[in-house]
Protein backbone atom coordinates (compact mmCIF):
# COMPACT_ATOMS: atom_id res chain seq x y z
CA UNK A 1 0.00 0.00 0.00
CA UNK A 2 1.39 3.15 -1.01
CA UNK A 3 0.67 6.44 0.45
CA UNK A 4 0.02 9.57 -1.38
CA UNK A 5 0.61 12.64 0.21
CA UNK A 6 -1.91 15.74 -1.06
CA UNK A 7 -0.66 19.31 -1.09
CA UNK A 8 -3.25 22.03 0.58
CA UNK A 9 -4.09 23.66 -2.87
CA UNK A 10 -5.68 20.06 -4.06
CA UNK A 11 -7.42 19.41 -1.01
CA UNK A 12 -8.83 23.72 -1.79
CA UNK A 13 -10.06 22.76 -5.18
CA UNK A 14 -11.56 19.43 -4.29
CA UNK A 15 -13.81 21.43 -1.70
CA UNK A 16 -13.94 24.75 -4.21
CA UNK A 17 -15.62 22.05 -6.19
CA UNK A 18 -17.94 20.56 -4.39
CA UNK A 19 -19.14 23.89 -3.04
CA UNK A 20 -20.17 25.43 -6.37
CA UNK A 21 -21.53 21.79 -7.26
CA UNK A 22 -24.22 21.85 -4.44
CA UNK A 23 -24.46 25.83 -5.22
CA UNK A 24 -25.38 25.15 -8.50
CA UNK A 25 -27.80 22.62 -7.99
CA UNK A 26 -29.36 24.36 -5.23
CA UNK A 27 -30.08 27.16 -7.68
CA UNK A 28 -31.60 24.19 -10.19
CA UNK A 29 -33.47 23.18 -7.42
CA UNK A 30 -35.14 26.94 -6.64
CA UNK A 31 -35.53 27.92 -10.21
CA UNK A 32 -37.65 24.85 -10.41
CA UNK A 33 -39.99 26.09 -8.11
CA UNK A 34 -40.47 29.29 -10.39
CA UNK A 35 -37.76 31.06 -8.52
CA UNK A 36 -36.14 33.93 -10.49
CA UNK A 37 -32.29 32.47 -11.68
CA UNK A 38 -31.15 35.94 -10.46
CA UNK A 39 -33.09 35.85 -6.71
CA UNK A 40 -32.15 32.27 -6.04
CA UNK A 41 -28.32 32.80 -7.09
CA UNK A 42 -28.32 35.36 -4.22
CA UNK A 43 -29.99 33.49 -1.66
CA UNK A 44 -27.76 30.68 -2.28
CA UNK A 45 -24.85 33.03 -2.28
CA UNK A 46 -26.22 34.30 1.12
CA UNK A 47 -26.24 31.02 2.59
CA UNK A 48 -22.82 30.18 1.38
CA UNK A 49 -21.31 33.54 2.21
CA UNK A 50 -20.35 34.61 -0.92
CA UNK A 51 -21.01 37.74 -3.14
CA UNK A 52 -23.60 36.90 -6.24
CA UNK A 53 -22.25 37.63 -9.70
CA UNK A 54 -24.43 40.50 -9.96
CA UNK A 55 -24.55 41.39 -6.85
CA UNK A 56 -22.01 44.28 -5.27
CA UNK A 57 -20.63 44.05 -1.72
CA UNK A 58 -23.39 44.93 0.35
CA UNK A 59 -22.78 46.97 3.21
CA UNK A 60 -24.69 46.42 6.65
CA UNK A 61 -27.81 48.58 7.03
CA UNK A 62 -27.75 49.67 10.59
CA UNK A 63 -30.90 51.67 10.32
CA UNK A 64 -33.39 48.75 9.76
CA UNK A 65 -33.86 47.82 13.12
CA UNK A 66 -32.87 44.85 15.40
CA UNK A 67 -33.73 41.36 13.30
CA UNK A 68 -37.12 39.80 14.43
CA UNK A 69 -37.91 36.69 16.11
CA UNK A 70 -39.17 33.85 14.73
CA UNK A 71 -42.19 34.64 17.30
CA UNK A 72 -43.00 37.96 15.72
CA UNK A 73 -42.66 36.87 12.20
CA UNK A 74 -44.77 33.78 12.96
Amino acid sequence: MVKRSVSVDEVLVAIEAGRDKVMADEVKSLTKLGIPKAMAYQVIANRFHQTAANQDEAEPDFDAGPTPSWEEIG
